[in-house]
């Protein structure tokens, strides 16, 4: 993919951007400093529709001097709980917090975005959304934002947005029509015995077995609820009870995530892991309490724009295969036709490796002028269409 000399001369803005913006990582609903530089540097850059409908995060409105579709682009703002290991001389101010899964780089993107049309404005057709949106990583900031009204209000039609992604080369542009990223969801189980002396088993009912029943039952639904062809995790992550080695506990609780690629699988799951726990603990004389966290939904992108943007990556385009990675960016996908696409970080003579969420995350900020240039394009296409 051929990036324009023009979106080529903003790199050292970009740079600078992702750079600053990388040393003040905030949680979800806490970027408070990241909220205030972007409106600064968008005011810099000659924006001044810039709205805040959350407390933290902006929607950045322009009209373009054309009638043509109203088109949203999103960004990320939210850092993450890790403490960086990169030894950067741009690294992290906040102790224990990093921009590690490439908010940062995706903020630098739309900001290089959003000085292209503000400088080029007979490109900008209809109006486009710009949306800064906080606490993709918890609890869910683009629901926030659609609950908030903000793509009725603005009458957004189509909304566009990428990943820095590590699992592909620098310089490739990866997507795929139809599911890209899985539904998601936590389940918390509880068992519920009775407690009784180690030496008196037959006084109690032992949480331990059977939870330990029931976690080896749920790991029969991906083998035997669901066809082969239909991928699917459940994985338990955590599990806690007991006060004593030799007392029988009364309640024991697993932890864990769920992940499909269809509702009806997602679906399925959760249908049969109430039904095995509450039939398993019932065989050990306990009772079993399941709590569902849904959180987001599958990335479905749309096959028109999917087939848009593999036209104007050209060479540069590969098909990702699907990932049962999971990304907020779905909800926004239940409103309006949506594309979401990676930008390929990796980079193995710098040993540019480490995968997302990891404290040594890093990337050349030049990768991000693709994601720039399919912006730009993508614009300009839907509106020809």
């Amino acid at each position: 993919m051929e990036i324009e000399e023009t979106i080529r001369g903003y790199l050292p803005e970009v740079i600078r951007w992702r750079r600053e913006l990388h040393q003040i990582p905030e949680l979800g609903l806490e970027e408070f400093a990241t909220t205030a530089y972007l409106k600064r540097e968008l005011e810099q850059l000659g924006f001044t529709d810039i709205r805040q409908p959350l407390t933290t995060g902006l929607v950045v409105v322009l009209e373009g001097s054309q009638p043509g579709k109203t088109i949203a682009y999103r960004t990320d703002i939210d850092g993450l709980p890790v403490t960086e290991m990169t030894g950067a001389d741009f690294a992290s101010r906040h102790s224990g917090k990093m921009h590690a899964c490439g908010h940062d780089g995706h903020m630098a993107t739309l900001l290089g975005f959003a000085k292209f049309l503000i400088e080029h404005p007979e490109t900008v057709c209809g109006r486009v959304v710009l949306l800064f949106q906080p606490a993709e990583e918890g609890p869910g900031g683009a629901q926030l934002l659609i609950d908030a009204g903000v793509l009725t209000d603005l009458g957004v039609e189509q909304i566009i947005g990428l990943h820095v992604f590590p699992e592909f080369p620098s310089g490739v542009i990866a997507c795929r029509p139809g599911a890209m990223m899985a539904r998601n969801g936590e389940v918390t189980i509880t068992i519920r015995g009775v407690s009784a002396h180690g030496a008196q088993p037959q006084q109690g009912q032992d949480a331990i077995l059977a939870m330990s029943g029931v976690v080896q039952a749920l790991h029969t639904i991906v083998a035997r609820n669901l066809s082969p062809l239909d991928a699917a995790v459940l994985t338990f992550g955590k599990i806690y009870g007991g006060e004593a080695m030799n007392i029988i506990p009364g309640q024991v609780t697993i932890e864990g995530t769920m992940r499909a690629f269809s509702d009806a699988v997602y679906e399925t799951l959760v249908k049969r892991i109430e039904e095995i726990a509450a039939g398993v603990a019932a065989g050990y004389g306990c009772e079993a309490e399941v709590v569902f966290n849904h959180m987001y939904r599958v990335v479905d992108n749309d096959p028109q724009l999917a087939a848009m943007l593999a036209d104007i990556a050209g060479a540069s385009y590969e098909e990702t295969p699907p990932y049962l990675l999971a990304e907020d960016f779905s909800m926004y996908q239940q409103v309006v036709p949506g594309l979401f696409f990676f930008v390929g970080i990796r980079n193995e003579k710098k040993d540019w490796v480490h995968p997302l969420h990891s404290g040594k995350l890093q990337f050349d900020e030049a990768d991000l002028l693709g994601g720039i240039q399919c912006y730009r394009e993508l614009l300009q296409r839907i509106n020809e269409n």
